[in-house]
C-alpha cells in the first residue's frame, strides 16, 4: 500500500483510502484560491476604476460574470467528479486561474478585462469548495463533516490573509502589478498541490440510502430539493452582496480603504471561528431547524450592518459575527446533500443544488452596485439584503428532508 493510502479506514462499504496529503493540500489551496481569485477583487476594484476610468458597474459586472460561469461550469464539474475524481479538474483549474489573472492585469479595455474574468470563473468552478468538498466527502465518508470542517476552517482565513496583503501590495504598486504578483503566488501554491496531492485512487460511490429511492433525477424533481435550492439562492445573493458591498459601505461612511479591508479580513476570521461550532450545531439541531436558524441569523447580522455606522470597533464586531454565520452556512451547504440524500450522487446533486446559489452569488456584486445608487446608498441596500435573507429562512421551512433522511 502506498504512503498516500496508509491512512485508509474502514467504513460501512469497505476500506476507503484517506490519502494523508489531500487534507493539508486542500486547506492551503482553498486559502490561496479564494483569497486571490475572490477576495482580492473588492479591495482592488476602487484602484481599478480610479486608474482606468471604467465604471464600478462595468468592473463589478465582469466579476459577476465570472461567478455566473462558475455556477454553470459547476454542474459539469460535479458530473466529472463523481466518476473520475478531483485531480484532473482541480489541476487544470489551478493552471487556468493564474493565466486568467494575467489577462485581467494586462487588459487594455473593458472587453479584455471581461474575458479575463470569464476564464477566472471556469477556474473557480474547478478549484473552489465544490470539488474540494466532493473529494473529502468521497474519501472521508462517513466522517466527512470533520474533514469538511477542517478545510473550511482554513478557507475562512482567505480574506484574513489576502485582503490585507492585497491592500498592502496596492499601496506600493499598481493594481495591474498587484494582480501579476498574486497570479504568481496562485500558480506556485495550487498547481503542484493539486497535481501531487490528489493522486490517490478514486473510491467507488457508496449505495444510496434506503430513503433516497428513484435515483438523482427523482431527488432533483422533489419539492424539498426545489425549496432548498430557492432558500440557498436567496441566502447566497444576500451573503455575497454583503461581502462585496462591505468595503464600499465602510468607504461611504468615511473609513479608509485599509480599515475597510481589515473589516473584511476579520470577517474571514469570524468564518473560521464559526466553522468550529458547526459539528456541535449539527448534533443539537435537526437539518431543517439548523438551516432555518443559520439563514435567519444571516438576516440579523446583515440588518445590524445596515443600522450601525460607528464606532469602528462595533462595526468590526458585527463583521466578525456575520463571518461566524457565513462560516456555518458554508458547511450547511456542503452537508445539505449528504444530510438528505446520501453521498452516492454527491457531485452531481451538489452541482445542481448549488447552481442557483452560485448564479445568485454571481448576480449579487453587480446587482448590489446597481441598486445602491437608487436605494440611496449601501445602508439601504444592506437593509434590503436582510429582508431577502429573512425570505430565504421562510423558504427553508418548506425544504424538509424526506422521511428517514435525517
Amino acid at each position: 500500500m502506498s504512503g498516500l493510502q496508509s491512512g485508509a479506514a474502514a467504513t460501512g462499504t469497505g476500506v476507503r483510502s484517506r490519502p494523508r496529503a489531500v487534507l493539508p493540500a486542500l486547506c492551503l489551496t482553498q486559502i490561496t484560491g479564494w483569497g486571490i481569485l475572490y477576495y482580492a477583487f473588492p479591495v482592488l476594484n476602487p484602484a481599478i476604476t480610479a486608474d482606468t476610468g471604467w465604471s464600478a458597474g462595468a468592473t463589478t459586472a465582469a466579476f459577476s460574470a465570472a461567478l455566473a460561469v462558475s455556477a454553470v461550469a459547476g454542474i459539469c464539474v460535479g458530473r466529472v467528479l463523481d466518476h473520475r475524481g478531483p485531480r484532473t479538474v482541480m489541476t487544470a483549474g489551478s493552471v487556468l486561474g493564474p493565466l486568467s489573472l494575467l489577462v485581467i492585469a494586462a487588459a487594455p479595455d473593458p472587453a479584455v478585462f471581461f474575458a479575463g474574468w470569464l476564464l477566472a470563473g471556469a477556474a473557480m468552478a474547478a478549484t473552489f469548495y465544490q470539488p474540494a468538498f466532493a473529494a473529502l466527502t468521497r474519501w472521508w465518508a462517513p466522517d466527512h463533516i470533520r474533514a469538511l470542517t477542517i478545510v473550511t476552517l482554513a478557507g475562512g482565513l482567505a480574506s484574513t490573509v489576502f485582503a490585507p496583503l492585497t491592500a498592502t501590495l496596492t499601496g506600493h504598486m499598481s493594481w495591474r502589478a498587484t494582480y501579476a504578483v498574486l497570479a504568481g503566488i496562485l500558480a506556485a501554491v495550487t498547481i503542484p498541490a493539486h497535481a501531487l496531492a490528489l493522486k490517490a485512487p478514486w473510491p467507488p460511490a457508496p449505495p444510496s440510502p434506503p430513503h433516497a429511492t428513484g435515483g438523482h433525477k427523482h431527488v432533483v424533481r422533489s419539492r424539498a430539493f426545489g425549496m432548498l435550492a430557492a432558500a440557498f439562492a436567496l441566502s447566497a445573493f444576500a451573503m455575497y452582496a454583503v461581502v462585496i458591498g462591505l468595503v464600499p459601505l465602510l468607504l461611504e461612511r468615511g473609513y479608509t480603504t485599509a480599515q475597510a479591508a481589515w473589516a473584511l479580513g476579520l470577517g474571514g476570521a469570524g468564518q473560521t471561528l464559526g466553522r468550529t461550532l458547526y459539528a456541535t450545531l449539527a448534533r443539537r439541531l435537526g437539518v431543517t431547524a439548523r438551516t432555518v436558524t443559520l439563514i435567519a441569523l444571516g438576516a440579523l447580522t446583515t440588518a445590524a450592518l445596515a443600522a450601525v455606522a460607528a464606532p469602528y470597533a462595533v462595526l468590526i464586531a458585527v463583521s466578525v459575527l456575520a463571518g461566524v454565520v457565513r462560516g456555518n452556512l458554508t458547511l450547511l451547504q456542503a452537508t445539505a446533500v449528504t444530510d438528505r440524500w446520501g453521498t452516492t450522487h454527491y457531485g452531481r446533486l451538489s452541482g445542481l443544488l448549488g447552481a442557483p446559489a452560485h448564479a445568485a452569488a454571481a448576480a449579487a456584486p453587480f446587482a448590489g452596485a446597481l441598486l445602491a445608487g437608487p436605494l440611496g446608498g449601501y445602508p439601504a441596500l444592506f437593509a434590503l439584503l436582510a429582508a431577502l435573507s429573512a425570505t430565504a429562512a421562510a423558504a427553508a421551512l418548506a425544504a424538509r428532508p424526506p422521511a428517514g433522511g435525517g
